[in-house]
């Protein structure tokens, strides 16, 4: 509508003078009517024809014929308007062309307009689809995360319990942290790194708790963590494995090291674990049912071109270095 309102006040603005204002606003009137009758004509009619049988050249002869039908019908009106006016009869009557020309021309830009509007529909609604399948995938994945370790921490707590164990209340305290943590501040796409590093300290005492043998476990922080925020449970996989393999019976002097480094863009984690020699690498598909193909998949979809990845597996130690662009 206001486009038709602009159209109007333009061609009203540059008529000649020495036409009355009244003739002028009917003369316009009458011409920004007819260009909205065959615009709307192409919209409800001839469009839907062409997406239907996408077929251009007959959508192009239906708009010619649709201003073919149109020219006289607008020369009938206007010359009958400026009966007391031969300059302007004489005006229409040479300017048939010009009038099917402008009908044809306006029927063919709103075919370009309707189809750039088709196509930005399309791409909103296929860029709605991926962000659907996209956010499902990750609650899956995430889905995947949360009972993993719940489970693994039950059976600790199971075992504890048997033995009568002093650590047994702390673990069931530390657990219900972690639990509301997970079950109510993870379900947003970004959480404050501060919940993040808490929630990593949570499972590091958890597992210094649970440890029947006294390993070495380091967990060192660098930089500002407030303000900042990232995926939740991003880094949960990593510590996972290096507990499972870093702290094996077979080690006498097992260990995990865990670095956490904050810059003014990014966050640094690095983690080294040691590994007995007969255990495989854990860079495989099979970590602890979910592994690196779960992370790995959640890095791609919440961190595209914005993180790096590099894990290293050598005779007696694991290394693992993640870094992600902070938003």
């Amino acid at each position: 509508m206001i486009f038709w309102v602009i159209l109007f006040i333009i061609l009203v603005s540059v008529k000649p003078k020495e036409i009355s204002i009244t003739y002028t606003l009917v003369h316009e009137f009458i011409t920004v009517s007819f260009f909205a009758l065959i615009t709307y004509i192409n919209y409800f009619y001839l469009f839907p024809q062409y997406i239907a049988n996408k077929s251009l050249f007959w959508h192009i002869i239906s708009i010619a014929a649709a201003a073919a039908v149109l020219t006289p019908i607008k020369s009938f009106i206007l010359y009958f308007i400026y009966y007391s006016y031969p300059d302007q009869k004489n005006y229409i009557l040479e300017n048939q062309i010009f009038f099917f020309l402008s009908f044809f021309f306006m029927g063919i830009g709103s075919t370009i307009y309707y189809i750039m509007n088709e196509w930005l529909k399309g791409q909103r609604k296929t860029s709605e689809l991926q962000n659907k399948t996209l956010q499902s995938e990750l609650r899956f994945l995430k889905s995947q995360i949360n009972p993993h370790f719940l489970f693994n921490t039950l059976n600790n707590l199971y075992a504890l319990t048997l033995k009568k164990s002093d650590d047994a209340p702390e673990i069931v305290l530390k657990l219900s942290e972690m639990m509301r943590y997970m079950l109510y501040e993870c379900n947003e796409r970004r959480v404050p790194l501060s919940k993040e590093v808490n929630y990593i300290k949570n499972y590091l005492e958890l597992e210094k708790l649970r440890q029947a043998k006294k390993f070495d476990i380091r967990f060192h922080m660098e930089g500002e963590i407030e303000n900042q925020k990232i995926a939740p449970l991003m880094f949960i996989p990593f510590l996972e494995n290096s507990f499972k393999h870093g702290l094996n019976s077979q080690l006498k002097d097992g260990f995990v090291d865990i670095k956490l480094k904050v810059m003014d863009e990014s966050v640094e984690v690095d983690i080294e674990n040691s590994k007995a020699p007969t255990l495989p690498s854990p860079s495989g598909k099979k970590s602890g049912g979910i592994g690196l193909v779960n992370v790995r998949r959640r890095l791609a979809l919440l961190y595209p071109d914005s993180y790096d990845l590099n894990i290293r597996s050598n005779p007696n130690t694991y290394h693992v270095n993640l870094k992600l662009k902070l938003d």
